[in-house]
């Protein structure tokens, strides 16, 4: 059994019948590895995980087929529990260090506070530890960093210490949401091989939301890419790169810099839809540059040998490689459409 298992994960705002933000996702992670979820702004990505945590308040909806973590059945889980499971065994750092940390209180009381409610440490130890801790996240000077207040660090300090306050449990599953996004060039490389080490180290599950597909090229070995709240194709790395099957992943892959040689940079052109603008046929039809006319019915992600793919007609396919296509949906693709 896996670490982690989620099948048909879908979040609503306002309602069961409102339209979704996160729409039939399944998601899994086994211990120790690194599992990259990818898209533009608006994907559905910080959502997802923000369920997982269970912090979806109402008007919030929040179903699925099973959420499972270590065992435990996380739609059903609650109060001391949950309390106990979260910020231990699961733990999260956030995009914005400055709001993630309390500015009222010390860094050390922060971190204390972690250790005091799910490792019943108090006093010296705790404080030994909070210590360990900030060396562990490589502070500098970390004791007098102890009895610092947020805005009195850099915003590369303030993400050690969230990184610092995640780990203190020793989590064996760490989400890290756009870790660097607030942080310059430099330091986000520093952020990144700390999460890094960190995760080799302590044998912990990894899951890494972000846009930077440089960074998931060196640092994940999974991917699953979103678009408008659903999994439009996972993979592995390098493969996925290599050849990806989606058009929106091929689109994403343009984009990069890296990519373009001197030349103007792809473009995609549109925004992605919100929840009260959906297509209703593929999400990416009004955007898709390959678009016809059977993209006006939903895809379903289907698997194949290199992963899985979201699209009537996904690109670089070798002959025979076609995704294995349900029966409801062979009625109306029929298998010869695949291949582009």
């Amino acid at each position: 059994m896996s670490l982690l298992d989620i099948h048909n994960l879908n979040v609503r705002f306002g309602g069961r019948d409102a339209p979704p933000v996160v729409e039939g996702l399944d998601l899994s992670i086994d211990a120790g590895e690194v599992l990259a979820i990818v898209g533009e702004s608006g994907s559905g990505k910080s959502v997802t995980m923000m369920a997982l945590m269970g912090l979806i308040d109402h008007p919030g909806i929040v179903t699925a087929d099973q959420m499972q973590f270590l065992g435990h059945d996380l739609l059903t889980i609650r109060g001391r529990k949950r309390r106990q499971l979260i910020g231990k065994d699961m733990a999260m750092v956030f995009q914005d260090p400055m709001t993630a940390l309390n500015p009222a209180y010390t860094v050390g009381y922060q971190i204390e506070e972690v250790l005091r409610q799910h490792l019943n440490l108090k006093g010296s130890a705790a404080r030994k530890r909070a210590l360990e801790l900030l060396e562990r996240v490589e502070i500098p000077a970390a004791e007098s960093r102890l009895d610092a207040y947020p805005h009195q660090l850099s915003g590369g300090m303030s993400q050690r210490v969230a990184i610092a306050m995640a780990i203190a449990g020793e989590p064996r599953l760490l989400i890290a949401d756009e870790p660097t996004t607030a942080l310059d060039v430099t330091i986000q490389a520093q952020i990144m091989d700390l999460l890094l080490a960190l995760q080799r180290d302590q044998g912990m599950a990894l899951i890494l939301i972000t846009h930077d597909l440089a960074v998931v090229a060196e640092t994940a070995r999974d991917v699953c890419v979103m678009y408008a709240g659903q999994a439009v194709e996972k993979g592995h790395i390098p493969t996925l790169f290599d050849a990806p099957a989606h058009p929106y992943t091929e689109a994403l892959l343009a984009a990069i810099p890296e990519q373009g040689q001197g030349e103007r940079l792809a473009t995609l052109p549109g925004i992605v839809p919100g929840r009260y603008d959906r297509p209703t046929g593929c999400l990416l039809a009004p955007r898709c540059p390959y678009v016809q006319n059977r993209c006006q019915k939903r895809p379903a992600l289907e698997p194949y040998d290199r992963g899985a793919v979201r699209c009537f007609f996904p690109r670089n396919m070798a002959p025979g490689e076609a995704p294995s296509v349900s029966a409801e949906h062979r009625l109306e693709v029929g298998g010869h459409h695949y291949a582009h």
